[in-house]
């Protein structure tokens, strides 16, 4: 029944957090004083209640957090006063009960209230598994001690003798809890107590233990839950309040209480105790469930099925394990192995062959082998399997032999609004996504290496990730054996692997400096190119919906069209060729498409891109139809992304992609109607969009506390080779965009494109400008166009 990993976390850990902080407010010296506070005071009330008299057969206990001695500053008292059935009559039991219950309410503190006997009690924990396993830490308060213990002891014992049947219950209780909660590690908000990894799975393993299906992990698994115990208290602290959640609001304020250097270093500790208690429970329950199935079925000595995985490690009991833990000691490919195999077989290694991996295993030599190094690629071409298999590896310090840099990224949060992972989470999450992708290029093995390394360089003090992880890839791939020419591959890949989707979402496809700006991030190879693409859908796909939209997908599919013709040695891309004014050209307008525009007739025509809508809106080009087609559509309650802006012969000829959180599809007709209405001058196809904002605050453009400040617009030098390039970031709100196009128009100045993205209620938008001359803004009307768009995102009237 001994379990394997019962020093689980024997690696490197920063759970700094685990000092006592018993002077800055939190810690375990303050727990212990506080839970001898509440015993006496509880104690006082007791004497207060039975007039110091002792009174057989009755006694006062705590379960929960009081119970267990790790109650918070503002924990909830959870009581039940036991009695035996003939102790006392059942009005002196009530009025006993009401003399306890009401001292404490009177104090303001929150009360679980119940009145048991020792078969109560049982048969609640029968039928409630809650109950159940909080009644497991019954402890005396006042009054007689042995019925407690017989309580206790009496519902341990049917906890025991119930273990087959409630094992699965209990399961599917921590699944369900974890589905709606979360994974602890990996919210920037963590719910400490019922998440994936938090404090309610501390008591989950201590009702295993108790259950006698496997032993408690202990070490490592301690100090994350003293540390998840010390940020809990310092958020009731901080927050004046029993609460559970470490919010955003409280980052700064518990890592100044816990003594951390800034609040990142706080996240970081919290997740990594969080991923510790994680696998130390995901580990027990399968040992748990091991144990199980053992008694059942049982019959002589038990001899567990070994299913053959190759390289002498096999699959037995849902685990992948070594069939001689010699095997490890010569072989440094071993843990490689063995991570290859499990994953593949979407199996997790089992604790105690992981703990001779990483004990024994030699350490790979440098520069590694050819076949250390495909090894590796084999790992990562593994698919899903192996974030679990990873994990393992992580916890018992396995990778950092492989990758000693990976410490630095390990449990670091993300707080860019796209993200839904850790960085080194999100990093092995992209490695799957791009083991799906493998296909599309040659080079598969530097495809799933720089998905590895692509964010290696987000650590602390990093100016740009993105140069900084390039840096440390050079000296990782080397390490690795690869060639030079393979090394600069990567390296250039790491560096470049934001700059497509920048390109795509907030540049002009139609501009020929875009796809220069996509070839030279390349270096002209198509070969790099056609990796650094893939590496671009895996990366945004593993950072979360908001990263990768149909339209942002679109996008990149539009961008890529124009760079392989460019590479492919044509001078003029698709992009361009739609927008020729050649009578031949595709963009030829048809003579009744000609005629019905000029008689103040607009058309629309959408396009469904699955998830999002293609506009093709064709009216008289004017000053302000940019302005008044984007009111529009924000009146109609589609959310604009991207608007490419051309004319042939007169005529405006633009697409525009919008999104609808309703799921609405845009109307042609009413955009039709309410285009042509505008062009006269009637505002009312606006008037829910003022409604709207007529009941919005408007900023005051004044940065003050926890206000993200005035709005920024910035000139994006050499972007354009016919437009002035601005990028605006303000504070988003409805509309905004029909105001900036009014507040240009009415300055005489032409909206060529707009790319529009918007996280976290911040939004930023890419404009293409041109003066009437339809040529870029000489330096005196650029500094007007940005002054006129920092006033209106504030809120300033330009005028």
């Amino acid at each position: 029944m001994s379990t394997p990993s019962s020093e689980i976390g024997s690696r490197r850990l920063d759970l700094a957090g685990t000092r006592d902080f018993a002077v800055a407010g939190a810690g375990r010296a303050r727990r212990e004083a506080l839970s001898a506070f509440n015993r006496d005071w509880l104690a006082d009330v007791w004497r207060t209640a039975t007039g110091g008299s002792r009174i057989e057969g009755v006694a006062l206990a705590a379960v929960g957090s009081l119970g267990r001695g790790d109650a918070g500053p503002l924990s909830d008292y959870d009581l039940v006063l036991l009695h035996s059935e003939r102790s006392l009559p059942a009005k002196e039991l009530t009025a006993l009960a009401d003399r306890i219950w009401y001292p404490i309410w009177d104090a303001g503190v929150r009360l679980d209230h119940s009145v048991r006997t020792v078969s109560q009690c049982r048969q609640v924990a029968a039928g409630d598994l809650t109950a159940a396993v909080g009644l497991l830490d019954l402890t005396p308060l006042a009054g007689d001690a042995e019925l407690v213990a017989a309580a206790r002891s009496t519902v341990a014992h049917d906890w025991r003798g119930n273990a087959r049947k409630r094992l699965p219950q209990l399961v599917e209780a921590v699944l369900a809890r974890h589905q709606r909660q979360g994974d602890l590690a990996q919210s920037i908000e963590p719910e400490l107590k019922e998440a994936h990894g938090g404090l309610r799975d501390m008591t989950v393993l201590n009702a295993l233990a108790e259950a006698w299906l496997a032993d408690r992990p202990h070490g490592g698994v301690d100090a994350a839950h003293g540390l998840l115990l010390d940020v809990r208290d310092a958020v009731h602290v901080v927050t004046g309040r029993g609460r559970d959640r470490l919010g955003r609001e409280e980052h700064d304020a518990v890592s100044a209480l816990l003594g951390h250097s800034d609040a990142d270093d706080l996240l970081t500790a919290v997740s990594s105790a969080g991923r510790l208690i994680a696998y130390a429970l995901d580990g027990t329950l399968r040992r748990a469930g091991q144990s199980q199935r053992a008694r059942t079925l049982r019959v002589g000595p038990r001899r567990p099925q070994m299913t053959p995985l190759g390289h002498g490690l096999f699959a037995s009991d849902g685990e992948v394990v070594l069939g001689s833990a010699r095997l490890a000691e010569a072989d440094a490919t071993m843990p490689l192995r063995a991570g290859v195999v499990a994953s593949r077989a979407g199996l997790p290694v089992a604790p105690a062959t992981l703990d001779n991996l990483a004990r024994t295993s030699p350490e790979p030599t440098e520069p590694w082998t050819t076949a250390t190094r495909d090894l590796l690629g084999d790992l990562l071409a593994s698919g899903p399997g192996l974030v679990t298999v990873w994990e393992g590896l992580d916890q018992v310090g396995v990778v950092d032999t492989w990758l000693p840099e990976w410490a630095a990224v390990r449990s670091r949060p993300q707080r860019n609004a796209v993200h839904r992972h850790t960085v080194d989470r999100h990093l092995v999450e992209t490695v799957v996504r791009a083991a799906g992708l493998v296909r599309r290029t040659s080079r598969p093995d530097l495809l799933l290496v720089a998905a590895l390394l692509h964010d290696i360089g987000k650590v602390r003090g990093a100016h740009d990730h993105s140069v900084t992880g390039a840096e440390t890839t050079r000296v990782v791939a080397t390490r690795w054996g690869y060639s030079p020419r393979d090394v600069d591959v990567l390296v250039t890949l790491v560096r470049e692997h934001l700059t497509l989707i920048e390109l795509a979402t907030r540049r002009d496809h139609q501009d020929p400096a875009t796809v220069d700006a996509a070839v030279a991030a390349v270096g002209g190879d198509r070969e790099v190119f056609e990796i650094l693409l893939a590496l671009t859908e895996a990366d945004a796909s593993a950072a979360g919906p908001l990263a990768w939209t149909d339209w942002r997908a679109t996008l990149l599919d539009q961008l890529a069209v124009a760079v392989r013709l460019r590479l492919d040695g044509h001078t003029t891309s698709a992009v361009d060729a739609a927008a020729s004014d050649s009578p031949d050209g595709p963009a030829s307008l048809p003579e009744e498409l000609v005629a019905a525009v000029r008689a103040g007739e607009p058309r629309v025509r959408v396009i469904d891109n699955g998830g999002s809508h293609r506009l093709d809106i064709t009216d008289l080009d004017r000053v302000g139809l940019f302005a008044d087609t984007a009111g529009l559509l924000a009146a109609e309650g589609h959310t604009v992304r991207t608007a490419i802006l051309r004319t042939v012969e007169g005529i405006a000829v633009n697409e525009w992609h919008v999104e609808s959180p309703s799921g609405a599809v845009p109307d042609p007709t009413r955009i039709e109607r309410g285009l042509g209405r505008l062009a006269l001058g009637d505002r009312g196809p606006l008037s829910t969009l003022d409604r709207r904002r007529a009941h919005l605050p408007r900023p005051s453009g004044q940065s003050g506390l926890g206000a993200p400040g005035q709005a920024r617009a910035l000139v994006v030098p050499g972007a354009s080779s016919d437009s002035t390039v601005l990028e605006v970031r303000a504070q988003d709100r409805p509309g905004l965009l029909h105001e900036l196009g009014a507040a240009l128009a009415g300055a005489g100045i032409s909206v060529r494109s707009a790319h529009i993205a918007t996280y976290a209620g911040q939004t930023l938008d890419t404009f293409y400008l041109t003066g009437t001359d339809d040529l870029p803004l000489p330096p005196a009307r650029v500094a007007q166009a940005v002054s006129l768009v920092i006033d209106t995102c504030d809120g300033v009237d330009p005028s």
